[in-house]
């Protein structure tokens, strides 16, 4: 396995995403609907079939979750403390650079490079996964933003009404019903079976190139120090401890590259629409997210070669 056949592909799609944005075949209009369309349908289609499948007791490992759900509240505090350390004009902004360091794309990029990288069993431990964290990520992201936000700013989005949504998050509705499935060994009907499986097939290459027409180098340019630095926290911090949590217990590659992987993406675009919904910093948060998603394309290179599968 080299990365010209894993990583470069994913990246590669990507790339397409912008130029075709560029070009005038992704518009701006087909954005917000090609988006709610992967977010709603086509990943929890995928997540709900994988997960449903699984064998819980082959693919979920109690040592990977508290592992990887230890290193994000971990970066989570540094970043906090980081901020509180260093002077940043507005509080808005220390909530979105906290978010920033520790919400990964887990969606959209994680789930791409487990599936290319790992095949089916990777996508299917981290499909199990990535509900879980996600869940801790959003209560985290909820819980830094409220922190820092204005009367206003909470006024506008109220406490009870964010939470709805954490909780009505279609993929982490999709993670937690295709557990129930799976726990319960309910049998999917073979009709609803293949119906899954057309639906996923949108989910991957639809998101990569949706996440390539959402990349945006003039307010990455304006904000490249403050932006890198986050940038080294969520792409290069994060997963190293995740690394050598897993190390440490003598877990094998294969049990805990997919962990490694949801730690190591690049930070979610869901952190722009929270800044907005919360009173943060919208700009650093578009300039994070295409930073980061750059730099992934290095740093994941890195992580699976140090793991020894490239």
């Amino acid at each position: 396995m080299s990365i010209l056949n894993t990583i470069l592909p994913v990246f590669l799609v990507i790339v397409l995403g912008w130029l075709f944005h560029r070009r005038g075949f992704l518009p701006q209009a087909f954005l917000d609907p090609g988006n709610r369309l992967v977010f709603y349908l086509a990943l929890p289609a995928m997540i709900f079939h994988a997960v449903a499948k699984a064998s819980l007791t082959a693919h979920f490992d109690i040592r990977v979750v508290s592992i990887t759900l230890a290193a994000v509240l971990m970066v989570f505090g540094l970043s906090w403390a980081v901020t509180t350390w260093v002077h940043v004009e507005r509080l808005g902004q220390r909530g979105t650079i906290v978010q920033s360091a520790f919400h990964g794309n887990i969606g959209y990029i994680a789930l791409a490079i487990t599936y290319y990288a790992l095949g089916n069993d990777g996508l299917i431990r981290a499909s199990i996964l990535a509900g879980l964290v996600m869940m801790l990520q959003n209560f985290l992201a909820l819980l830094i933003l409220h922190h820092y936000s204005d009367r206003e700013s909470r006024n506008r989005a109220g406490l009870g009404t964010i939470i709805f949504r954490i909780l009505s998050n279609p993929i982490i509705a999709a993670s937690l019903a295709g557990f129930l499935v799976s726990i319960f060994r309910i049998p999917i009907p073979e009709i609803a079976d293949h119906l899954l499986e057309i639906i996923e097939g949108l989910a991957l290459p639809m998101a990569l190139l949706i996440i390539g027409a959402s990349l945006t180098f003039d307010l990455m340019m304006s904000r490249m120090l403050p932006v890198l630095g986050i940038s080294i926290m969520k792409l290069l911090i994060l997963p190293g401890l995740g690394y050598w949590g897993y190390r440490y217990l003598g877990l094998s590659p294969g049990d805990y590259l997919p962990g490694l992987i949801i730690l190591a993406t690049p930070t979610a675009t869901i952190v722009v629409v929270m800044a907005h919904e919360i009173g943060g910093d919208m700009d650093f948060a578009v300039a994070s997210v295409s930073l980061s998603t750059l730099l992934s394309a290095l740093t994941f290179s890195f992580w699976l070669k140090l793991s020894g599968i490239l």
